[in-house]
């Protein structure tokens, strides 16, 4: 007599649970690579990524990888080489990093016709954007190069073209040969840290002041530790260091401004990493990804990680830390916080990265593998719609979380996405269970076509293991006004069950869900597994 099984697609990847303790989780994930955890259940797989500026994408510098990027206006900055650009499109760029500009700020011919700030030492970016009262906000740049003063940029008027709009930028002095490689606006104050001269130094510049740090309200001071990040979050600035956190207090009134530790025993291993999401900070730690609230609440106690599900991972960016270029952002749109790392000289389809989804159980995890990401970033632009960007080590820039493939210099490239669930006993470790066939829900996203394997006791070489399946070719259900000839179908389901009959036995099996392809994403939420019962063992 046949028994039904079901697996709830939830919990996202853990690497951390043994293999008995996962029988009990079925709707965990042992690998779940290019899908990505949606907030109300399911594995989705993830969008692609496609040349920024279509056809017709030009490279801001040649092949010099970015050093930095941030979403401005209705384009994005890009940090490379020497230089510094702005594009709204792609196709071109302008160079923004120039002599200073007169404070009328300049037209576009003259702005193009300055010479250039020289940069010749510029590394790893950080930015900082001062809303204040113009159209795009003021930007600021500082970074981990050596010898590189902090550089303002600000843009102004609406038009369509950058013809026609009035550009600004200078240098900014901090004191004599201060340097300093990390940079945020905190309550109207650009703050700046990480000089090699000063590395346990915080400056502030005056309020209102962002470019003059000897004005009223300007000021510094020093800390027990090196500062790796800073950051402003709610009242307070964070303060990152190599093994302690601090929190600025009162920046303005001198009679009160404080500094408070959050701890002295966790810090942070790269700036690059913290970012701020649903209402919290999340930052790389030696013992895992942190939160600020996390770690203030329950101080320095390893349960403050919200990685520990993939801790086998996060382990092994630790432990190479100086070898990765790391960056990150968070997708607003998706609560996702998301974090790359490669080598220097990682190909493509070798550069990794992780995906937190914060759901209502908290953090939940994936991987992507084929996004060499050098630098990331996302942001609202002027329309207030959310923006991403990243960049390879040969230059090129992309429209991240775009499209149904990864579009590497121009060319589209499959999408390699797996879903592996654990090695299932379906609740009775001694007995043999034929599988008589399974159904898999779906929500697809348009034409897709994954291919389901299984296989039995652990994988075991030494027994049959049933051939790969490819699934029944599944439409996209038709909406009305929206859909287009045999593309979809009329009529057709929102989350169809797709039924499989299957071959093979074991005491165990486990489930794959894979597809290299350019198809469109499509969503994993569940399976359901008929089955017999056998000899009991």
């Amino acid at each position: 007599m046949s028994q039904p099984f079901g697996i709830s697609c939830k919990g996202g990847l853990n690497t951390n649970l043994n293999q008995l303790e996962l029988l009990a989780q079925p709707g965990f994930a042992v690998a779940l690579s290019n899908f990505e955890v949606d907030p109300d259940g399911g594995y989705r797989r993830i969008n692609g990524y496609s040349s920024f500026g279509g056809d017709s994408a030009a490279r801001p510098n040649s092949n010099n990888r970015p050093l930095g990027m941030q979403v401005y206006g209705d384009g994005v900055i890009y940090c490379s080489g020497t230089n510094v650009y702005f594009s709204q499109d792609g196709t071109s760029w302008l160079q923004i990093n120039k002599a200073s500009v007169d404070a009328a700020g300049d037209n576009y011919s003259t702005f193009t016709g300055r010479s250039a700030a020289a940069r010749t030492s510029q590394g790893q970016a950080s930015f900082a954007v001062f809303e204040g009262n113009t159209d795009y906000g003021e930007v600021i740049i500082t970074d981990t190069g050596s010898g590189v003063k902090p550089m303002y940029f600000k843009m102004t008027g609406t038009g369509a073209n950058v013809n026609s709009r009035t550009y600004f930028a200078k240098e900014i002095t901090v004191s004599g040969t201060v340097y300093p490689k990390f940079c945020v606006i905190h309550d109207k104050h650009l703050v700046v840290a990480g000089a090699a001269t000063a590395p346990n130094t915080i400056y502030y510049s005056g309020t209102n002041d962002i470019d003059d740090f000897t004005s009223t309200g300007s000021g510094s001071i020093v800390l027990d530790d090196k500062v790796v990040g800073i950051r402003s979050f709610r009242e307070d600035l964070i303060i990152f260091c190599t093994n302690s956190i601090y929190k600025l207090q009162n920046i303005n009134n001198a009679s009160t401004i404080a500094i408070v530790p959050i701890t002295q025993n966790v810090g942070c291993m790269d700036g690059a990493s913290i970012q701020e999401i649903a209402g919290d900070l999340v930052f790389l730690s030696p013992d895992g990804l942190r939160t600020i609230a996390g770690t203030t609440r329950i101080g320095d106690v390893e349960l403050g990680s919200v990685s520990r599900a993939i801790q086998s991972i996060i382990g092994k960016i630790a432990a190479n830390i100086d070898d990765f270029i790391i960056t990150s952002s968070v997708l607003r749109s998706k609560s996702q916080y998301r974090l790359f790392y490669s080598e220097a000289t990682d190909t493509v389809l070798a550069s990794k990265g992780i995906i937190g989804t914060i759901t209502p159980n908290g953090f939940e995890w994936s991987e992507t593998v084929g996004i060499q990401a050098h630098a990331f970033t996302s942001g609202l632009d002027k329309d207030g719609l959310e923006k991403s960007f990243h960049g390879d080590k040969d230059g090129y820039v992309y429209n991240h979380d775009d499209g149904n493939s990864f579009e590497i210099a121009g060319t589209a490239n499959n999408i390699n996405a797996l879903y592996e669930t654990p090695f299932l006993d379906f609740g009775d470790a001694g007995t043999r269970k034929t599988i008589n066939y399974t159904k898999i829900s779906f929500t697809p996203e348009g034409v897709c076509q994954p291919t389901l394997r299984l296989k039995y006791n652990y994988g075991d070489t030494s027994i049959p293991q049933p051939p790969d399946y490819v699934l029944t070719q599944i439409q996209a259900p038709s909406e009305f006004g929206s859909s287009k000839f045999n593309a979809v179908v009329f009529g057709s389901s929102n989350d169809p069950l797709v039924r499989q009959a299957v071959q093979g036995s074991g005491d165990t099996c486990n489930f794959r869900v894979f597809s290299i392809d350019a198809n469109a994403p499509y969503a994993v939420n569940g399976i359901y597994a008929d089955y017999r019962p056998s000899g009991r063992r």
